[in-house]
């Protein structure tokens, strides 16, 4: 029984990470494609985008015309456990 619980716990915090992963990446393209707007315009595109991808928008500022976010998502593998899975990412022009 106990190695269910633990194997039900680690799989939860696996897709947390990724769930937290796509919000990131997903944001940080999505506020990159209003930078030109301003930060305030921009993170809260990226804000919409994390929300919308099962994650909150922790952070988020401009770099140039770079985004650079974190996002993470919050699950409760198990009765009074509560894990946070937080991941960053940064989107912008190419450069060459």
């Amino acid at each position: 029984m106990m190695v269910g619980l633990f194997g039900a716990a680690v799989a939860s915090a696996r897709a947390a990470r990724q769930q937290a992963r796509v919000a990131a990446d997903f944001a940080a393209l999505g506020g990159a494609g209003r930078a030109l707007d301003g930060a305030e315009v921009a993170c809260g595109r990226a804000a919409e985008i994390a929300a919308a991808n099962g994650g909150r928008l922790v952070g988020c500022r401009l770099d140039g015309l770079d985004v650079l976010v974190t996002a993470q998502v919050t699950v409760a593998p198990l009765p009074g456990l509560t894990r946070v899975a937080r991941v960053s990412a940064r989107a912008g022009p190419v450069r060459g």
